[in-house]
């Protein structure tokens, strides 16, 4: 994939979104203020303060230099001001691509406002104080990527989908057919709904193409709904064949957009999906039981379903039963509206586990990949189970995706 380079303002989530992407792409991680810090052996904060603004921003381009020299398939998170420098913003395009996460005022402010380590922050009015530099950076921000990701009211599944959709070279179906708008990639990424939004209309299954507009699903990453139709194929949710010889002969037909029904302007329902230990190790452990495909591709398979059903879907993973009780809890809190849940090797002994969930009112279901019924004796029984909805085991990976179905023709009859 080779090397990707967040930038944006401070507070935008580079650093973590760089964690959480080098954990996606298995990909190691690099931070150059990190980095800077380590070489001077003070805070950057200190730097401001006894060697000046101009001396960090020259330690900054060093630290290119040295990446461009040494930085092999990294995620590299870089300081809020290092692309105000041209030599900068030369040297990122000869690393790799370059990704602005892109965030409103007020959002920065509000993830801000009680962090003393901002040099540039420490002023009477914080936010007039964002407003100003973000102004003053947008169009250099703009001009530095290669494409652009809302992180507005985004979780981190939502973010880390859009960049990874954004590093894979534009399908054919994008580049025929049509003009599209210029750094066309961009309206890709242009949202604030999250997945499976009002203005992507994806009434099928899950398909490969993730922006598609209501006819069948094509490739076409762009959403673009006018033209689409002719790349789609509504019999299937594979790789539909582009340029059928029927449409193909007909020239692109401009359409009126219809009017919203009272469904489709219904907000997006809230879901989080919960993986419990060594499930992150799909494609690795007993490849007999749990099969070939990695984590990464369970990933994308509920971020497809998302879309197609207009849900908003976390993934939530972890090794650790108190991370897990913690996710639940919150979920009390967030507006989670239902849970997918695979506890692992939990659901045999975590009555701490049982117990959380039993705290949550809203759909639950409980999912194995594995028939655990035709294993281990000890993995015939689950103490979580009892706190759920449904249980569903033995259907593979499909399973995630009966049970968020399950939650969602539960939450209609509920919303009715």
């Amino acid at each position: 994939m080779g090397n990707v380079i967040l930038i944006g303002f401070m507070g935008c989530g580079k650093s973590s979104v760089a964690l959480k992407l080098s954990y996606r792409m298995k990909q190691s991680v690099t931070d150059t203020d990190k980095r800077i810090e380590k070489k001077q052996g003070k805070t950057i904060a200190e730097i401001f303060a006894q060697d000046g603004e101009e001396a960090f921003r020259l330690m900054e381009t060093e630290e290119l230099k040295s990446l461009k020299e040494t930085a092999k398939n990294q995620i590299i998170s870089v300081g809020g001001g290092l692309p105000l420098r041209e030599e900068n913003r030369a040297l990122m395009k000869e690393i790799g691509k370059v990704v602005y996460l892109r965030a409103r005022p007020e959002t920065l402010y509000e993830r801000l406002k009680e962090d003393q380590s901002r040099p540039l922050l420490q002023c009477e009015n914080p936010l007039e104080r964002i407003r100003t530099l973000l102004e003053e950076r947008k169009d250099i921000y703009e001009a530095a990527a290669d494409f652009i990701v809302d992180v507005d009211d985004k979780n981190f599944g939502q973010i880390l989908y859009e960049i990874e959709r954004g590093l894979r070279p534009a399908p054919r179906a994008a580049r025929i057919g049509y003009e599209h708008r210029e750094e066309g990639a961009r309206a890709a990424f242009e949202t604030k709904e999250g997945y499976g939004r009002t203005g992507y209309e994806r009434k099928e299954s899950y398909g490969h193409s993730f922006f598609s507009g209501r006819e069948g699903y094509g490739r076409n990453m762009f959403g673009v709904r006018e033209r689409f139709s002719r790349y789609g194929a509504k019999e299937s949710f594979g790789y539909s064949e582009i340029g059928k010889k029927e449409a193909a002969a007909e020239p692109p037909v401009e359409r009126k957009e219809a009017p919203r029904t009272e469904n489709q302007e219904k907000r997006l329902k809230k879901l989080l999906v919960i993986n419990g230990p060594n499930i992150n190790f799909l494609g690795i452990r007993e490849k007999g039981i749990y099969g070939t495909k990695d984590y990464n591709y369970l990933l994308d398979m509920i971020a497809r379903k998302g879309i197609s059903c207009r849900a908003q879907i976390e993934v939530f993973q972890s090794n650790h039963e108190g991370a897990i009780i913690d996710r639940i809890q919150e979920a009390y809190f967030d507006g989670t509206e239902g849970i997918v849940i695979n506890p692992g090797a939990y659901t045999h002994y975590s009555y701490a586990i049982r117990d959380a969930l039993a705290s949550i009112t809203v759909p639950k279901v409980e999912i194995h990949i594995s028939n655990i019924m035709e294993r281990e004796e000890f993995r015939h029984i689950s103490v979580t189970a009892p706190s759920c909805d449904k249980q569903i085991y033995g259907h593979g990976l499909e399973g995630y995706l009966e049970a968020i179905d399950f939650i969602m023709v539960n939450d209609k009859e509920q919303d009715n």
